[in-house]
């Protein structure tokens, strides 16, 4: 009864505790690929709830009709799925706590297994279906999947979901960020349907001669059998046995690599019993050799930029037309490589990449000073890690998997990222694992204990904006002796589009222009920078950035955040770019 539940809830601080619980993790998440998906995106009641009262009261195992009731599903008011609640309406722009989401849909009988898929709900989501509780998720950026096969019913199944914008400092990210934290579900949802016993992930590679292709898979339901591994271009049709829910095989072929020039892609599937995943995968190879990063190995050097999930319309949530616009936009620049900054961006950004030969940097965040003492929280950032993995470890177009940006370097931390980067060569040594590190300021050199541990070396630099000294730049350069790759990760000012004056005035575009000139003059020198990543292509909101200049953006951006309007060094990028 409600009554009863209203007296046992109302001063109740540990109400979340019986939620956390059940939680979907990277264990839980099956592959979608070449699957028949079922869009639950459109309309969805929603409202703004300010007291938690969904979860403290426990909403979703009442009955709203009962009387008196203090909530009424069918007459809450609607907004689309995906979307951020922050620009749905103005008194929204800064909530940051939880916002509630209902829908029915029904189901038709079937005999095998239903998994809901939610592709980004930020940042931690409880859910709900006919009354019972199904899980909940850590993670505002992966993708997580709950199985419904026994709450499900025929008709009016009523989905409700819980979504947490809340900061906190023991979670990945932490409440102190350098950009704008969405809210919402701002991804895909929706159903599939799967055989009783069904394969739950694979993983397929190039090996190093470039004459083997590698195959590993799961099964659920079923502890022995066999699939069936086709690439039909490749001449391979291989029946792969598994046991004990695991399966793996090399076969024999030499595919046409893929490419920055020719990104070619081949159909690969797997199928077992009345179940088949199936994708269009490229292959290549990616590794370091001294200073220098291979790609098919051939020296490449990495002309990059970096770039924010945040678009004029819909902030985080990106459509089709805003992904291509800025891999397009990218490409122009005469970039091969781009930093998905600070977070996992959306599935489809790495597809399309695959498609267009646009090599990425994906990256966790785990950013500025995460609680590194917790176990919690790096259990959280690992499972974030080991998901954007599971999620994209078939796009040929991800060649670095990046652990975290701009920590210090202390014991807890060094700890805390060598795992990290341990996980990632672990779940997947086909890529290179880096980070964006800072500098040393008391030896002026780049040096940072993790670097052991990573195969390219990404470094943060502000020479000639946070630090006026741009003189310290070249002498950081000469200090530092490195036999690995460094990616110049950031590095830039701000300028306003349209503020123009002289080269020495700081938020003009003349001063941004003349900053990259001279950093280009000093990375084009240094033997062991093999890319640099500027930041970053469009301005991008955060609530950190509040003087006349900026307005709530960072003003970073080689265009204006209207994604359209480009500034004066953007063309000095791109004469370096087209040059190199």
């Amino acid at each position: 009864m409600q009554s009863a539940n209203f007296t046992a809830n109302i001063h109740e601080r540990g109400f979340r505790s019986p939620f956390e619980k059940v939680k979907a993790t990277s264990e839980t998440l099956v592959s979608t690929d070449g699957r028949n998906l079922r869009s639950l995106n459109g309309d969805w009641h929603f409202i703004e709830d300010w007291y938690e009262t969904a979860l403290r009261a426990s909403w979703c195992f009442e009955d709203s009709h009962g009387e008196p009731a203090d909530f009424d599903w069918d007459f809450w008011p609607v907004t689309k799925v995906p979307s951020v609640w922050n620009l749905t309406k103005p008194e929204l722009k800064y909530f940051e706590g939880l916002g509630c989401y209902m829908r029915t849909f029904d189901q038709p009988k079937t005999d095998g297994r239903l998994f809901l898929q939610f592709e980004g709900a930020s940042y931690r989501t409880y859910v709900f279906l006919n009354h019972h509780y199904l899980g909940m998720h850590d993670g505002g950026s992966t993708p997580f999947t709950l199985e419904i096969t026994d709450a499900v019913q025929e008709k009016e199944n009523r989905l409700m979901v819980c979504v947490d914008g809340r900061r906190d400092p023991e979670r990945v990210p932490m409440d102190n960020t350098d950009w704008f934290l969405y809210s919402g579900l701002y991804r895909d949802v929706f159903l599939f349907e799967t055989p009783k016993s069904y394969l739950s992930d694979w993983y397929v590679r190039l090996l190093p001669d470039k004459a083997h292709i590698a195959l590993d898979f799961s099964v659920e339901g079923s502890s022995e059998g066999s699939a069936v591994f086709s690439i039909p271009e490749l001449g391979v049709n291989q029946k792969v046995p598994f046991r004990e829910g695991k399966g793996n095989a090399v076969v024999e072929a030499r595919p046409e690599l893929w490419d920055i020039a020719t990104p070619r892609l081949y159909h690969v599937s797997l199928a077992y019993g009345e179940d088949v995943l199936s994708d269009q995968i490229g292959f290549r190879t990616i590794r370091v050799e001294g200073t220098k990063v291979l790609l098919n190995d051939k020296p490449i050097f990495l002309k990059g930029i970096s770039c924010h999930e945040d678009y004029p319309e819909g902030g985080k949530r990106s459509t089709e037309s805003d992904r291509l616009q800025s891999i397009k936009d990218a490409q122009e620049l005469g970039a091969v490589f781009m930093r998905l900054a600070h977070y996992p961006h959306s599935r489809e950004m790495a597809r399309l990449a695959d498609k267009m030969g646009m090599l990425l940097w994906e990256e966790i965040p785990v950013y500025w000073a995460i609680d590194f003492q917790s176990e919690s929280t790096y259990q959280d950032a690992e499972n974030q890690l080991k998901e954007l993995i599971r999620r994209d470890k078939n796009r040929a177009s991800v060649v670095i998997w990046s652990v975290g940006n701009e920590n210090e370097d202390t014991d807890a931390r060094l700890s805390f990222m060598r795992r990290l980067a341990k996980t990632a060569k672990s779940d997947d040594p086909s890529r290179l694992v880096s980070a964006a590190c800072l500098v040393n300021q008391r030896k002026l050199a780049i040096e940072d204990r993790l670097m052991t541990y990573l195969d390219v070396i990404g470094n943060n630099e502000y020479y000639g904006w946070y630090d006026p000294d741009f003189a310290k730049l070249p002498r950081i350069l000469a200090n530092s002796h490195l036999d690995k790759p460094v990616v110049i990760t950031e590095f830039g000012g701000g300028a306003r589009f349209g503020n123009h004056g002289g080269e020495e005035e700081m938020w003009t575009e003349e001063y941004q222009k003349r900053l990259y000139e001279k950093q280009f003059a000093m990375q084009r020198s240094c033997p062991f920078i093999q890319g640099c990543t500027p930041w970053i292509l469009y301005d991008f909101r955060t609530p950190r950035r509040m003087n006349r200049h900026q307005g709530g953006f960072n003003r970073k951006g080689l265009i204006d955040s209207d994604h359209k309007r480009k500034k004066l060094a953007w063309q000095v990028v791109h004469d370096f770019y087209h040059g190199v």
